[in-house]
């Protein structure tokens, strides 16, 4: 039986490396797009991947030019297409939002575009967010909530999920959206505040840090751990009918529980190293973002499975191992 052939954008990432690995064990042809920076400099960019690089297809393009996505799409034919990548850190977006909005908006519909003309039949998932939802009507969030995004993130990934949902109304394609509140690992960028506060925190313990800077650590999200979510991006492809779909544990927990639970593990008090600096609040706060995954439950026969604590003890763990041994996160 020939194997089924995947595309994904954003294979580097955290999400992108879980899910590119979950589909080998599942024995799909992998292909990724990647910038032509990051097969210059593999070491760097490739990291998420080393265990299974050798088992992908990687093809050198750009979301910001539909002739590259076009010939990608034509050349491969994928049976299904996860569109991942997107410049996805919010408090960027405040500081550079035309750079973000290009690349958010367009990428996703040079993308949608390119399937139809030259990839009718693949499948397209769409990473939606919970940012999209930002000052949310009512809590837990569902599929039907309105949406009132805070940030220039929120409303590219508003403006993907429109563009997804009209690429399938119109053109009868199937392309769906999975609107994932947060996930975390070890995989997580150095940028977001899980990650910040696991590698911190364990550099403060070995003595090559002395303070944790933060923001407002009374947010309150829905973590769940990424490894799991992207099983679920695939479930999505498989079904009958394309339907959108909101991820998530339905928890929700403050950063600063968060903090607790990471410093506890080390034996450290948090409040003894915290700072708190105004820089780091968002000029638009979304203070309170819960999922209701009761369609996905019921539809898909999803539920996560790891829990907040075990989450935020496998990140700092893995975070403090890195570094006894020497090696720099």
């Amino acid at each position: 039986m020939k194997k089924k052939k995947i595309l994904i954008t954003g294979i580097t990432g955290q999400d992108g490396s879980y899910l590119a690995e979950y589909l080998l064990s599942l024995g799909y042809e992998v292909h990724g797009i990647v910038r032509r920076v990051a097969l210059e400099d593999p070491t760097h960019h490739f990291w998420r991947l080393q265990k299974v690089l050798d088992q992908l297809i990687l093809h050198s393009g750009s979301l910001e030019s539909f002739p590259t996505l076009f010939k990608i799409m034509r050349e491969v034919q994928p049976d299904e297409c996860y569109h991942l990548a997107a410049q996805s850190f919010v408090s960027v977006s405040f500081e550079d939002e035309f750079s973000m909005m290009q690349t958010n908006i367009n990428g996703t519909h040079y993308l949608l575009a390119a399937l139809k003309d030259a990839c009718p039949e693949c499948r397209l998932y769409f990473a939606g967010s919970s940012e999209m939802f930002g000052k949310a009507e009512e809590t837990p969030q569902r599929e039907t909530t309105r949406f009132h995004p805070r940030s220039v993130y929120g409303l590219t990934k508003v403006a993907g999920f429109e563009l997804t949902r009209n690429y399938r109304e119109a053109y009868n394609l199937f392309t769906c959206t999975g609107i994932l509140f947060n996930h975390e690992s070890p995989r997580r960028g150095y940028e977001f505040v899980t990650r910040k506060i696991s590698s911190t925190a364990a550099r403060i313990k070995l003595g090559m840090e002395k303070v944790m800077p933060l923001g407002n650590i009374e947010a309150k999200r829905d973590w769940g751990f990424a490894g799991e979510y992207v099983q679920m991006m695939h479930v999505m492809l498989q079904q009958d009918v394309p339907e959108d779909f909101v991820v998530g544990t339905g928890e929700t927990h403050t950063v600063r529980e968060f903090l607790e639970v990471v410093f506890g593990e080390l034996n450290l008090n948090y409040q003894d190293y915290l700072v708190i600096e105004k820089n780091f609040y968002r000029p638009a706060e979304v203070d309170l973002l819960v999922a209701d995954p009761q369609k996905a439950r019921e539809k898909l026969g999803w539920k996560s499975k790891m829990n907040f604590e075990e989450l935020a003890l496998q990140m700092v763990r893995h975070d403090y191992d890195i570094l006894k041994k020497g090696d720099d996160l």
